[in-house]
C-alpha cells in the first residue's frame, strides 16, 4: 500500500461537515484529528476521529473562530494539514497565513485567493476588473447606520444588508425602506461579528424574482481549473438554502457553459487551486449577475458529487498535496439529477423557529434507491443553541428531475425523527408542491407559497383515506395485542383533520380492509404496536406513514401532512361529541420567546408606554438575531429577563399593563 499523502490531518470543523471530511480521509488512510467545544464533547465527529483536542467553552467566538486554540491543537497532535470546512474560519485569510507560517498545510485556496475572494467587498470588485457582470451596489464598508440609509437611498429600494466576511445567510438582511435599513445595518453587523469575528456589511441592489444558481470550481495548483456544473439554489427562507438541486431546471446548455466560463476567468483571475463556488442571481430572462465566490467546501456540494461522480472533498485533499487534476473540463459530463433537503431541527408550524433537545430517536430510511445521508448527530445526541441547528442532509439521485424528486418524497417519509420539532413535513410539502415540481421557482418561492406560513394538513380526499386505513390497521394491531386474536374491529368512526368518516373495518390475511361509502381500501403491513413507523401498502400501493401513539388515537406524519387521527366505536364518538373543549390560558397581555435563544438587548423599560411595531428585545438564536416587537399600543407592566440570560420557548419576557 503506497503512502498517504498526509499521514495526519486536523479538521478545523465540527457536525455533518466535519464527518464527511473524515469519510475522504479514511478513503485516502489518512488520520484525522477533531476540534470540539465544550458542547460538542460527545459529537459525533469527536467519536469518528483518531483523535480529539478540547478548544474552549460553546459559544464560537470562544472556540471554532480562536486561530490561536486551532494552532495549538495542530502543535499538540503534528497535523501536516487542516481543512476548515465550511463556516467558522474556512475563509479568514489570518488563519490560512498563520497556517502557512507554522508550514501546515490549509486545504483550500492560498492567502492571496482566500483575501481576495473570501472578502466579498473585495471579490466583487475584481470581479468587475475580470469582466464579469455584477449586481449594482456600493462596494465599500459601511460604518453606521446613517451612511447605510444614505447609501440604500442611493442605489434604491430594495436593497440587500450583507457581510463582508458572510455565509450560510449569516448577517444578510433586505431593507425596503430607511428604518428597515437601519435596523438590518445593525443585526446584520452583529451577527457578522459573532459568527465571523468581522463586523463589515455592504449593500446591493436586491433583485427581485430572482434564481439564486452557482458554479462549483475546481483548481489544482498547476494551473488547471474546472467548472463541475451547476446547482440551484433559490429554495430560501432567511437566505438560507433549504432545497438544491444539480443541475438547474432552468439553465440551457449555452447559459450553463457562458456562467461556467466567467466562474473559470474569474477564479484564474485569482491564480485560484481547491474548491470553490461562484454564485449568480439568474433574472427570468437567464441574464446572470456574479454575487460572490466562496473559497470553501459549500454546503449543497453533495448533490454535485452526485451528478459528475467527483469526490470534491478528496479533489481539495489532493490539491493541497500538490497532485494534478486527473481530468479536463471535456471529461466532466452530468449524469441524472440530485436533490438536497435540510433537515433542520426547526418548528415550520411556528414560523421555523429553532429547536432544541436530545435526539430520542433517529431513523434514516434503508429501502430507498439513491438516498445519501451527511449527518453530524446520532440517536441520543443533543441539539445546542450555539450552532446552525442542521440534523443532516438528505440527498436522493435519480435518473431523471422526476426520479430524484419521488425518491426524496419516499426518503422523507421514512425518515424517524422524535424528540425536537423539524422540519421534515416542510421539505415533503415542497417536494409535492406543484410549481417545485414543475420548477418555475425563485428565492421568493416559500415566502409566495407558504404566505401564512406552512400548514400540516393540505391533504386531498384520497389522501385523508389512506391515512384513515392506515390509522384502522394501526388500531386493529392494537387490538390484536389486547385480545391476543385477530379480528375486524367492525363499525368505527374515524376523525381526520376534523371531518367524521363512519367506516367497516374487516379482517384480511394481512392487514384489514376498510369500507366506506362505497370505496373497499385494503391496507396490509407487517406494523406491530412499538414500530415507529408504517411500511407496507395501501389499495395495493406502497405507503409509509411516521407513527406516533396520541390520546384517544395517533398523530401520523405523511408526505408533509401531520394530523391526529383517532378511531373510536360509534357510541364513544357520539359521547365525544359531548365534550368541552379546553380553552388556551389568555397570553394576550404577556410577551413570550416564541424560541429557545439568549436576550441580546432589552429595548424597553418598566412603566415605558409603547406603540405597535417598537422594538421590544433582541434574541440570538442559532447564530442568528431575531427582533421581537410590540403588537399594538400599551405600556411595560413588568419585566422578567435581562441581557444574557437564557430563554426556553414560551418563557414569559415581560408584561403589559
Amino acid at each position: 500500500m503506497s503512502k498517504p499523502i498526509f499521514s495526519k490531518i486536523l479538521i478545523a470543523n465540527r457536525g455533518e461537515i466535519a464527518c464527511r471530511i473524515m469519510r475522504s480521509c479514511r478513503r485516502l488512510g489518512i488520520k484525522t484529528v477533531a476540534v470540539y467545544s465544550e458542547a460538542d464533547a460527545n459529537g459525533l465527529h469527536v467519536r469518528e476521529a483518531d483523535e480529539a483536542i478540547l478548544i474552549g467553552p460553546a459559544p464560537s467566538a470562544q472556540s471554532y473562530l480562536r486561530i490561536d486554540r486551532i494552532m495549538e491543537a495542530v502543535r499538540k497532535t503534528g497535523a501536516e494539514a487542516v481543512h476548515p470546512g465550511f463556516g467558522f474560519l474556512s475563509e479568514n485569510a489570518h488563519f490560512a497565513a498563520a497556517l502557512k507560517e507554522a508550514k501546515v498545510t490549509f486545504v483550500g485556496p492560498d492567502t492571496h485567493s482566500v483575501a481576495a475572494m473570501g472578502d466579498k467587498i473585495e471579490s466583487k470588485k475584481l470581479a468587475k476588473q475580470a469582466g464579469v457582470a455584477s449586481v449594482p451596489g456600493y462596494l465599500g464598508a459601511i460604518k453606521d447606520t446613517d451612511e447605510a440609509v444614505k447609501i440604500a437611498r442611493e442605489i434604491g429600494y430594495p436593497v440587500m444588508i450583507k457581510a463582508s466576511a458572510g455565509g450560510g445567510g449569516k448577517g444578510m438582511r433586505i431593507a425596503f425602506d430607511d428604518r428597515e435599513a437601519r435596523e438590518g445595518f445593525v443585526s446584520a453587523s452583529n451577527e457578522a461579528r459573532s459568527a465571523f469575528g468581522d463586523d463589515r456589511v455592504f449593500i446591493e441592489k436586491f433583485v427581485e424574482v430572482p434564481r439564486h444558481i452557482e458554479i462549483q470550481v475546481l483548481g489544482d495548483k498547476h494551473g488547471n481549473i474546472v467548472y463541475l456544473g451547476e446547482r440551484e439554489c433559490s429554495i430560501q427562507r432567511r437566505h438560507q438554502k433549504v432545497v438544491e438541486e444539480a443541475p438547474s431546471p432552468f439553465l440551457d446548455e449555452a447559459t450553463r457553459k457562458a456562467m461556467g466560463e466567467q466562474a473559470v476567468r474569474l477564479a484564474k483571475e485569482v491564480k485560484y487551486h481547491s474548491a470553490g463556488t461562484v454564485e449568480f442571481i439568474v433574472d427570468k430572462n437567464r441574464n446572470f449577475y456574479f454575487l460572490e465566490m466562496n473559497t470553501r467546501l459549500q454546503v449543497e456540494h453533495p448533490v454535485t458529487e452526485l451528478i459528475t461522480g467527483i469526490d470534491i472533498v478528496e479533489w481539495m485533499i489532493r490539491v493541497a498535496a500538490g497532485e494534478k487534476l486527473g481530468f479536463a473540463q471535456k471529461d466532466v459530463k452530468l449524469k441524472g439529477w440530485a436533490m438536497e433537503s435540510r433537515v433542520y431541527a426547526e418548528d415550520p408550524t411556528r414560523g421555523f423557529l429553532p429547536s432544541i433537545g436530545r435526539l430520542a430517536r433517529l431513523r434514516w430510511p434503508e429501502d430507498v434507491p439513491g438516498v445519501r445521508i451527511d449527518t453530524g448527530v446520532y440517536e441520543g445526541a443533543e441539539i445546542s443553541m450555539y450552532y446552525d441547528p442542521m440534523i443532516a442532509k438528505l440527498c436522493t439521485h435519480g435518473a431523471t428531475r422526476d426520479e430524484a424528486i419521488a425518491r426524496m418524497q419516499q426518503a422523507l417519509d421514512g425518515v424517524t425523527i422524535r424528540g425536537i420539532a423539524h422540519n421534515v413535513p416542510f421539505l415533503n410539502s415542497v417536494m409535492a408542491n406543484d410549481r417545485f415540481r414543475e420548477g418555475t421557482i425563485s428565492t421568493a418561492f416559500i415566502a409566495q407559497e407558504y404566505k401564512d406560513g406552512f400548514k400540516a394538513d393540505q391533504i386531498d380526499e384520497g389522501g385523508r383515506l389512506r391515512l384513515l386505513a392506515v390509522a384502522c390497521l394501526l388500531e386493529g394491531r392494537k387490538r390484536e395485542r389486547e385480545k391476543g386474536a385477530k379480528a375486524g374491529l367492525g363499525k368505527r368512526v374515524v376523525t381526520v383533520l376534523g371531518s367524521l368518516y363512519s367506516v367497516e373495518v374487516m379482517p384480511l390475511e394481512r392487514g384489514y380492509v376498510v369500507a366506506y361509502d362505497g370505496y373497499r381500501i385494503p391496507v396490509e403491513s407487517g406494523w406491530r404496536p412499538g414500530d415507529l413507523a408504517f411500511k407496507g401498502l395501501v389499495g395495493g400501493e406502497p405507503y409509509t406513514v411516521q407513527v406516533q401513539p396520541a390520546v384517544e388515537g395517533w398523530t401520523l406524519s405523511h408526505g408533509g401532512v401531520v394530523t391526529r387521527v383517532t378511531v373510536r366505536t360509534e357510541r364513544m364518538a357520539e359521547l365525544a361529541a359531548l365534550m368541552p373543549i379546553k380553552r388556551p390560558p389568555d397570553t394576550s397581555k404577556q410577551l413570550l420567546s416564541p424560541m429557545p435563544g439568549l436576550v441580546v438587548s432589552i429595548a424597553v423599560k418598566e412603566g415605558e408606554d409603547i406603540q405597535a411595531g417598537q422594538v421590544l428585545v433582541t434574541i440570538d438564536a442559532m447564530k442568528m438575531e431575531n427582533i421581537l416587537r410590540a403588537v399594538g399600543d400599551g405600556r411595560i407592566k413588568k419585566i422578567h429577563a435581562k441581557a444574557g440570560d437564557s430563554l426556553s420557548v414560551d418563557q414569559v419576557i415581560m408584561e403589559f399593563a
